[in-house]
């Protein structure tokens, strides 16, 4: 089995509204995002997935959350957690696989780091 990753960083505002304790208060995080692949066959080039398209897929949706506050986004549902930022990542990057002609089977995980010792990991079960 094969697998490739790259990563981003985006800088986000947010509060977490169910929460009791600081998180309920608006604060930012300066995220780092892990997207994973994972595949057992390579292309004819000897690649699982391009990382020119790989990298260009992940800035284009974490820059659509940098410098935001995730609560506006509806597909949060009112709280940003880092586990539901990270299914956020991973739903957009198989639409970018399908519009790409790319097999989104292909996707293994996505990974958000909140701090470098938090981390909230999303993988299709």
């Amino acid at each position: 089995m094969y697998y490739a990753r790259v990563e981003a960083e985006f800088a986000a505002a947010h509060f977490l509204s169910r929460y009791h304790g600081k998180c309920e208060r608006l604060h930012g995080h300066n995220y780092r995002v892990l997207l994973w692949v994972r595949g057992g066959d390579l292309d004819e080039g000897g690649m699982l997935v391009d990382f020119g398209f790989l990298k260009k897929a992940l800035r284009d949706i974490t820059g659509g959350l940098d410098h935001t506050s995730l609560n506006d986004n509806p597909a949060f549902r009112g709280d940003p957690s880092a586990e539901r930022i990270a299914r956020y990542i991973f739903e957009k990057a198989e639409e970018l696989f399908r519009a790409e002609g790319l097999n989104p089977g292909l996707l293994h995980a996505a990974e958000v780091y909140e701090t470098s010792s938090s981390m909230a990991r999303y993988e299709r079960g």
